[in-house]
């Protein structure tokens, strides 16, 4: 399979219990709801699946990107829905081509503030994702020049009825500019 012949797209509405399904089965944290704003993708080439990407509303603080961006917190209140964050990446295990990863979050970020504006009505400037230093290093974002920005008190977004008192291994913070104006020009 050719990377050119992979193509990205949001989950229709009856592809979502195959998708949580496969996140639940394949993913290390499993499976989460849509939470406030979420846009699900597949990534596929021809009728086979190849890649889920989740992209949710940003975490509400994160000392990290809050610095990074310089904004203050009467700034952040109404600012923050311009940031997204991929809070799921998983490539199915049928797949291990070489700078899949990359290229899956390229044609994403090409599509997502579009498909943001559609759906909520208001475009996306910034990307973030966390990624566990214990499990993984990071590569396939650096390749797609996301840039590490800091680390997390290791707070996470819990399911339902669970509660995270209880910080886990500090995350690295990366984050991806998706408008030339940037961020930081909204201060």
């Amino acid at each position: 399979m050719q990377l050119n012949q992979i193509s990205v797209r949001p989950i229709l509405k009856q592809e979502e219990p195959k998708y949580q399904d496969l996140m639940e089965a394949q993913h290390y944290l499993g499976a989460i709801p849509k939470i406030g704003e979420t846009l699900w993708y597949v990534a596929y080439s021809e009728t086979e699946w190849i890649a889920l990407i989740s992209f949710s509303a940003a975490a509400l603080k994160c000392a990290a990107r809050d610095s990074w961006i310089g904004w203050s917190y009467r700034h952040q209140t109404g600012r923050l829905k311009l940031i997204a964050n991929n809070s799921r990446f998983l490539i199915l295990p049928t797949r291990h081509d070489k700078n899949l990863g990359s290229r899956l979050l390229s044609l994403c970020l090409k599509r997502l503030s579009n498909d943001w504006v559609e759906k909520y009505g208001h475009p996306i400037l910034l990307v973030e994702t966390f990624v566990d230093p214990k499990r993984f290093h990071g590569g396939v974002y650096r390749a797609s020049n996301w840039q590490a920005i800091g680390y997390t008190k290791g707070f996470r977004r819990v399911r339902e009825m669970e509660r995270n008192n209880h910080p886990e291994q500090p995350g690295e913070m990366v984050k991806n500019h998706f408008s030339n104006d940037g961020i930081r020009s909204t201060n």
